[in-house]
Parts: C-alpha cells; structure tokens; sequence
C-alpha cells in the first residue's frame, strides 16, 4: 500500500485538530474541565475488543513498524512520511518526541476518528516519560490519568484526558498508549470526531494494546 506525507494529511488533520480527544474517571466529557471516561459508557466501551480484520507493523501490512498489532475489521492503515526539512509536516507530523508514521482509518468501518502510530528515536525515555511529552506538546490537553500494565512481557503505559477545542467550545476524549522498543518509543493515539465517536471505537483501541507485541 503506497504511503503518503503528512502534508497530504493537512485537510483531514486540522479538522480532527478544530473538532478533537479515557479513564475510568466520571464525567461526560463535555467541558473545559470534564474528566475523561465519560462514565458507564466509557468503562463498558473499553472493556470490549474489537473483531479482528487483520494485523499492522509488519511487510505487507500498510505500515512497516516497530511493533504490531490487531486492527479492527475495516479498519484500513497507511503509511505517513514526515518530510525532513518541511515546516508543515514538524508542525503536523511531530508531537512531543514521536512522528507520525502510520494513519489507521476508521471511516471504512463507519466512525470517524483514526488510530495513529507515532515512533520516536532511543532516547525516548519510559513510556511514561513519552506519554507525558506527547500529551505537554497538546497546549488544549488536560484531565490527565495514567495507568500502567503488561501485555505478554511488555510493560504498556496508558494515557487518557481530554483535549478541548477552541473553536468548538467543548472538550473530547483521547487516549493513548506507549511501549519502548530497542529502536525507541512506540505511541499508539485514538481521538476521534467527537467523544461519541471515540467511544465506540475504544473496542478497536483495546483490540490494538491487548495484541501489542515487538515486531
């Protein structure tokens, strides 16, 4: 599957950007200052996995990585070259320590929202360290919780909060997940239109850090 730019991504990320976003904390996730979960849904939503329409990060796959994992069925991944030099693509394709490197569309499946890979060079630091960087370099993002698990015999470090758009007047739920590698940390992100929308596709975010092995 040929890759792309993150330049040719501009349209579809200043949009997620304008309308962007879990914890098992309370809250709706409507406000500035809405805790991210959103409550019973949430907690039933990421306790559900996703079926599984195939797997990422290998030869082949869409998306050649450090890691891999299950994606859900109709779930379609493609590559992201951020390019050296370009100021449009160090705005868009970098956050915090990591860039972009794969984009996995949900829109095949019905939702609108995307799983994205993010890698970083060696000296990343702990998962915990990456996350915490990549959530700073959002200035919308706050409600930040943490937790830490092991998936096979890989120590994962999960993030949720909220990120609040400007333009919108409301805040929406994100989460993401962070692992180190020998070639440096890996960051698997979930947002989504809206936090409906990233709700429901918790399942295929859960599908992903429960199948997450080095590649």
């Amino acid at each position: 599957m040929v890759g792309r730019t993150v330049r040719g991504l501009v349209p579809v990320l200043l949009v997620a950007g304008a309308l962007t976003g879990c914890s098992p904390e309370s809250g709706d996730g409507t406000g500035p200052g809405a805790k991210p979960g959103g409550g019973a849904a949430a907690k039933s939503a990421a306790g559900k996995t996703a079926a599984k329409g195939g797997t990422v990060g290998g030869a082949g796959s869409g998306c050649e990585l450090r890691v891999t994992f299950d994606v859900a069925k109709g779930w379609k991944a493609q590559a992201v070259a951020v390019e050296s030099g370009s100021p449009v693509d160090a705005a868009l394709g970098t956050q915090g320590p990591v860039s972009m490197a794969c984009e996995i569309d949900a829109k095949p499946a019905g939702h609108i929202g995307f799983l994205r890979v993010w890698q970083g060079d060696g000296k990343g630091g702990t998962p915990r360290q990456v996350l915490e960087d990549f959530v700073a370099a959002d200035e919308n993002a706050s409600r930040t919780a943490y937790t830490r698990t092991t998936v096979g015999k890989l120590s994962v470090t999960e993030v949720a909060y909220t990120v609040h758009s400007k333009i919108m007047e409301e805040s929406r739920e994100a989460r993401a997940f962070a692992v180190a590698t020998p070639d440096g940390p890996v960051v698997v992100h979930l947002g989504g239109l809206d936090s409906q929308e990233h709700r429901a596709m918790l399942p295929a975010f859960e599908l992903a850090k429960r199948s997450l092995r080095l590649g």
